[in-house]
Formats: C-alpha cells, sequence, structure tokens
C-alpha cells in the first residue's frame, strides 16, 4: 500500500516582520512538494539550506506556511518504483500548485493532470518533453531548468581532465538516462575532443546507499582514475554519502552543486541552487497570485560557479594547476 508522507504546516511568521504578514491573501492555498529522494523533514524552513531559502523566499513575497498556505511533502525515497503512486496519490488531493523536483517527477504529473498548476525544477524541459520552448512553455507547466545546456557538462569534463591531466578511464556517475540526454552526449563529445575514456557508472534505478555503494565498487575494480557526478536531485540527497565514498576509493571528481566541495568533495561547477529555489519561490508565488503558467517562462541560469577544495586535492596528492585555480571563483582552503 502506498503512504503519502506529509507534514503539517507550522506557523514561521513570529520570526518575520509586521509588514512581510501584511502581504497575506486571507486564503488558504495547498502547495504539494514531490522530491525523488529528499525526506519530508529536510523540506522545511528549519531543514536544508535550499528548502529554507525557498520559504524564506516564499515569506518575502506573502506566503506563510500555518497562515496563509498549506504545504504537502511527499518523498519517494530513492525509489523510481514509487514514482507513479505519488503522482496519482498528489493529484487525486488537488491542490492548488504542484512543486516536483525533477524531469521524471515533472513529467509524470504533466500526464497525470492538465489542469493543476505544475512548477518545476527540472534537467533540459525541452529535450525531456515537457515544454516546446524556455520562452513559451505553454499548458500547465513552467519552472526552472539546472541544465545551461551541452556547454556546462563539456565544461565539468574540461576542468577534470585539467586537474588530472593523467587520467584516462572516466566514468560519469548517474542513471541510464543521464548518459542517454543530451548531457551525456556533450560528455562524451567532451572526453573525446581531450582524449579521454568515458563510460557510465549506472546507478541502480533505486538509488540507495547501497546502489551508491555498488558503483564506487564497481570502479574500484575497474580502476576508474576520475569521475563527473550527473545532476540529478538524487545526488543533493546523498553528497554527503558522495562525498565519502570519493574520498574513500581516492577517485578524483567534479560535482553538480557546490555543497558537494563544501562537504569536502574536490570539485564543482554548477548555477547556485539557493538561487534556483528562490526563483522557483517567485513563480509559485506568481501563479498562486493567479499568473498563468503558460505565460510564466522557464527560467535557465547564466552563472556559473567553479569551486575547488585545495584541502582535498591535497588528499588526492594532486596539484592542481595554477591556471585552474586562477579560473575557479572560489577555492577552499
Amino acid at each position: 500500500m502506498r503512504r503519502r508522507n506529509f507534514i503539517a504546516g507550522v506557523a514561521v511568521a513570529a520570526a518575520w516582520p509586521l509588514a512581510v504578514r501584511a502581504q497575506r491573501t486571507g486564503q488558504m492555498k495547498r502547495v504539494a512538494i514531490v522530491s525523488p529522494a529528499t525526506a519530508v523533514g529536510d523540506m522545511s524552513i528549519t531543514g536544508s539550506r535550499i528548502y529554507q531559502a525557498f520559504f524564506e523566499e516564499l515569506v518575502r513575497v506573502g506566503y506563510i506556511e500555518g497562515q496563509n498556505l498549506v504545504v504537502e511533502r511527499y518523498s519517494g525515497g530513492g525509489r523510481t518504483e514509487r514514482y507513479a503512486g505519488l503522482v496519482r496519490d498528489v493529484v487525486s488531493t488537488s491542490p492548488d500548485l504542484i512543486f516536483p523536483v525533477s524531469t521524471v517527477l515533472a513529467l509524470g504529473f504533466k500526464m497525470a493532470t492538465s489542469m493543476i498548476p505544475i512548477v518545476a525544477i527540472t534537467g533540459d524541459p525541452v529535450t525531456g518533453g515537457l515544454v516546446k520552448s524556455l520562452a513559451r512553455p505553454g499548458g500547465n507547466i513552467t519552472g526552472v531548468t539546472v541544465d545551461a545546456g551541452s556547454a556546462l557538462h563539456g565544461k565539468r569534463v574540461e576542468f577534470l581532465v585539467e586537474a588530472t591531466p593523467k587520467s584516462s578511464n572516466a566514468r560519469l556517475l548517474g542513471s541510464q538516462s543521464s548518459w542517454d540526454g543530451t548531457g551525456g552526449a556533450a560528455i562524451r563529445e567532451a572526453a573525446r575532443q581531450l582524449g579521454i575514456s568515458f563510460a557510465i557508472a549506472r546507478l541502480d534505478e533505486e538509488i540507495t546507499e547501497a546502489a551508491y555503494q555498488r558503483a564506487f565498487h564497481a570502479m574500484e575494480r575497474d580502476r576508474v582514475d576520475a569521475l563527473v557526478v550527473a545532476d540529478q536531485p538524487e545526488h543533493f540527497t546523498y553528497r554527503r554519502l558522495l562525498v565519502e565514498l570519493a574520498a574513500k576509493y581516492r577517485i578524483p571528481t567534479i560535482y553538480p552543486f557546490r555543497e558537494h566541495v563544501e562537504l569536502g568533495g574536490l570539485m564543482s561547477y554548477s548555477a547556485d541552487l539557493l538561487d534556483i529555489y528562490r526563483r522557483v519561490a517567485n513563480q509559485i508565488a506568481e501563479v498562486l497570485k493567479g499568473k498563468n503558467t503558460a505565460e510564466i517562462p522557464f527560467y535557465q541560469p547564466t552563472k556559473f560557479e567553479l569551486i575547488i577544495n585545495l584541502r582535498t586535492a591535497n588528499a588526492l596528492d594532486l596539484t592542481v594547476p595554477p591556471a585552474l585555480l586562477a579560473r575557479a571563483d572560489e577555492v577552499i582552503d
């Protein structure tokens, strides 16, 4: 039997100025947040940093959980076989808006309802089949993409090879879809130009701690010497485990989120997740106030940051070239 993970709204208005509270509409709105793997307890203003930013921005634009907003939280627990059930459960409750995190979940909701507005965080929404264009999404779905196209994925390969010039046997860690899509194609092309062998370290369909353990064990067996982590949301949820495994198996790794590097990962090249979640909060507020999703362009970030952790490089006996350090937006030492 499917079980819905739900946490009732809690009032946080006491921490905010009266001017902000005055923005209340007087009508409760219901928003369903649906994550493929994040625990429901982390999807709150007291949870992870990205959700803190998300809820603080909602408060800023006039939506306060427990006062004029009810938030229902759902998690797939990293088990893809649960996603279809989550979609059915959420749609059956008819919330005012659905906020899915991942292309897979967004596609499920798009197929399940054409009436409930959807604001999503996704990979490439055009190649993923969600919308026909970023500027004119049409239909009942809009949101923010963390994918800036082939240049983003190719740059990750470039930076990793520059930091590990002796590497020759690299992998992309992710689901099969991350290898088959445009990101995987860009990685393969960049690897071809740089003369490095690249293949997929494919995760099981059920993305759990055990799946990561198996993937890294296989990479040790295959003598993998460089790793790109795909930008799928499960990798953020399991960010601490990923960093620990990369350190244990001594595999130089570039990650899709700076939070990995803050935990001890070697490098990241990514958009600012805090900014992405704030932008989603603003889009949600626009829809709750009556704007049509078809009129809200999909947002695509244009600024990306290269973060390098020199302590981790030293632990891996890597000498990061001065030219690469000079290109970094931040160096942790």
